[in-house]
C-alpha cells in the first residue's frame, strides 16, 4: 500500500483525508476519486507527493506514449490513471503513422486492489481500460507474476516510509529494472530514515533530484542503473 505518515489534528489536511472523494484535473479530463480512510487508512485517501508527480508527468517530465510503466503502491490510483491519459495512442492511417499508447500496470497489496479497480475503470475512457492493468504487488514477494526487466518507468508517490520495507523495496525496483529502466520517485523527506533509504538507494542506481515543489515540499527523484543520465 502506499506507505505515508498521518497526524491527526492536521486541520483542513485532515478533512482533506477524510472526505469521501477528491477530484482533480489532468491530461485535460476531470479525474473524480473514491476515498476510504476509515475502511483503508493510508492506501486510500491522495497524497501531494501524486499530485506534484502528477503534474510533472503532464508538464513532460518523461513521454510515456508507446511505453510500458508501472505504479508500485498505487493506493487511490490516481498517477496511474494519469499516465494512461498522458500515453493515449493515436492512428493516422493515411500515412502509416500510429502509436500504441502506454501499457500501465497499476499494483498495490491485495486489500487495496477492489477500491483501486474501482477508481481506475470510473475514470479511464472505455477505450484506454485495456491499457491499464490493476495487479496485486507485494514488494518482494510476488515478483515472480512480474516480468524482469520489463518496465521502461517505474512510478512511485510516497511510497519511502515504513523502514521496514526498505529492502523488499529496493529488491522489487532491482527486479522490474533493466539497464533503460528509470524509476521516479515523488516524496517529502520527512526523517532520517527517508535519507538512509535515498543512501541505500544510491548504492544500487545513480540517483538524481529532477523536481523539487517547494508549496508542497515534495521532491522527484530519478534512478537508473549505472551512472547514465538518459533523457526520456
Amino acid at each position: 500500500m502506499a506507505l505515508v505518515p498521518y497526524e491527526e489534528g492536521a486541520g483542513w489536511g485532515a478533512r482533506q483525508l477524510h472526505s469521501p472523494s477528491a477530484t482533480y484535473r489532468f491530461a485535460r479530463q476531470t479525474i473524480r476519486l473514491k476515498q476510504d480512510w476509515r475502511r483503508l487508512g493510508v492506501a486510500a485517501v491522495v497524497w501531494d507527493a501524486a499530485v506534484v508527480l502528477c503534474a510533472y508527468l503532464e508538464m513532460g517530465g518523461i513521454d510515456v506514449r508507446d511505453r510500458s510503466v508501472i505504479e508500485l503502491g498505487a493506493g487511490t490510483g490516481l498517477l496511474g490513471i494519469v499516465a494512461t491519459l498522458l500515453g493515449k495512442g493515436f492512428f493516422c492511417l493515411h500515412i502509416l503513422l500510429y502509436h500504441l499508447g502506454a501499457r500501465v500496470t497499476i499494483t498495490d497489496r491485495a486489500a487495496a486492489l477492489e477500491f483501486l479497480e474501482s477508481n481506475v475503470q470510473a475514470n479511464l475512457p472505455s477505450e484506454l481500460r485495456s491499457r491499464a492493468v490493476v495487479k496485486e504487488l507485494t514488494w518482494g514477494k510476488d515478483l515472480g507474476n512480474f516480468p524482469p526487466g520489463a518496465f521502461d518507468f517505474i512510478l512511485g508517490a510516497d511510497i519511502v516510509y515504513l523502514e521496514e520495507t526498505f529492502a523488499e523495496l529496493l529488491q522489487t525496483l532491482e527486479h522490474l529494472c533493466s539497464e533503460q529502466t528509470a524509476i521516479l520517485l515523488s516524496c517529502r523527506i520527512r526523517y532520517e530514515r527517508d535519507h538512509k533509504f535515498l543512501k541505500m538507494l544510491r548504492d544500487r542506481f545513480s540517483v538524481y533530484e529532477v523536481h523539487y515543489d517547494s508549496n508542497k515540499d515534495v521532491h522527484i527523484y530519478k534512478a537508473q542503473r549505472g551512472s547514465r543520465k538518459d533523457d526520456f
